[in-house]
């Protein structure tokens, strides 16, 4: 393996989109993966509470220019870029793909993973929880204000995101940041088994939202050339918005932590804001085809983000 540069866990994440395809969840097992998904984060989300202290998650939480970067890069830079796609339509996007593209452009970051990318890479981890549940805690009104201006006349918003982000997120965190004292200890003994929790999440989430896709069907409604052109532009505006988040994190100075934070939370779409607000603010006919952009690009984020953090991390070992 070593011979051949070949990243255990980008084979990992590879071998997990392969057996979603062949053998997705269904039925009850799909509810089963679902809800073991929600387990894993929360217990990883405790585990965070549990690693920092909390002086350093106040720090976190007063880093207004990092949060402001990444803010803009998810609300300014992404909306900005998925506009000047327009310039695609008809030749390499159809105008029902041009409009999955601009929603995944306006959506917030994701969370888990970018965290958990983030400490892998050896990021701040403190600063990236809160940028990405701010993104997120915005994006609960700014992303459906985006998609009624530029993409349909009317839409309503469901406010549940809000109270899975504080049950799912925030109140993990806070516990983990409680019971601190007692458990601190055990923590850093046995962080590098631990450490694998931040990868195993990474993959039943990628599990879960691919098996979606399969038992939907919605890979069977393009032709490979459709598909082909999509996935160029998805790997484009992932391309552009990771060059411009290292350029920007390195032009304005921040340190090192910093910028793998900016990296990471600047540069992803969640799935998991993403298919309920589409189902909410679309037509139902038209949502397997609004959603594809967004689910072949959480894809793509996940493998080459892996690869990205385990390349800091591989950076900050030798330095």
């Amino acid at each position: 393996m070593s011979r051949l540069r070949i990243d255990p866990y980008i084979l990992a994440l590879l071998v997990t989109v392969g057996v979603a395809s062949l053998l997705p969840a269904r039925g009850i097992w799909a509810a089963g993966f679902g809800h073991l998904t929600t387990v894993a984060i929360g217990f990883l989300f405790f585990l965070y509470g549990a690693r920092l202290s909390t002086r350093e998650a106040l720090d976190g939480l007063k880093h207004w220019r990092l949060h402001g970067l990444v803010l803009a890069c998810t609300y300014v830079l992404f909306p900005v870029l998925g506009l000047l796609c327009r310039l695609l339509v008809p030749h390499v996007l159809t105008p029902e793909l041009y409009a999955g593209v601009l929603f995944l452009c306006f959506l917030p970051s994701t969370v888990q993973s970018s965290i958990a990318f983030t400490s892998i890479a050896r990021g701040n981890v403190a600063a990236a929880i809160c940028s990405a549940s701010f993104s997120n805690l915005i994006g609960i009104v700014l992303t459906p204000l985006l998609v009624t201006v530029f993409l349909v006349s009317g839409g309503g918003v469901s406010f549940d995101s809000v109270r899975d982000i504080v049950l799912q997120l925030l109140v993990p965190f806070v516990a983990g940041q409680v019971l601190r004292r007692w458990i601190a200890g055990f923590v850093a003994r046995h962080k590098k088994v631990l450490g694998y929790v931040d990868r195993g999440s990474i993959l039943l989430v990628v599990y879960t939202a691919f098996s979606e896709g399969v038992v939907a069907g919605i890979w069977g409604r393009l032709s490979l050339v459709s598909l082909a052109l999509l996935l160029a532009v998805n790997a484009a505006l992932l391309a552009v918005v990771l060059v411009a988040t290292t350029v920007l994190a390195r032009r304005l100075m921040f340190s090192r932590p910093d910028e793998i934070a900016i990296v990471f939370c600047g540069s992803k779409k969640s799935l998991a804001s993403g298919l309920p607000m589409a189902s909410v603010l679309f037509p139902a006919g038209t949502v397997g085809l609004i959603v594809l952009p967004l689910m072949l690009f959480h894809q793509m984020q996940l493998m080459v983000c892996a690869w990205l953090a385990r390349r800091y991390a591989d950076q900050y070992s030798h330095a």
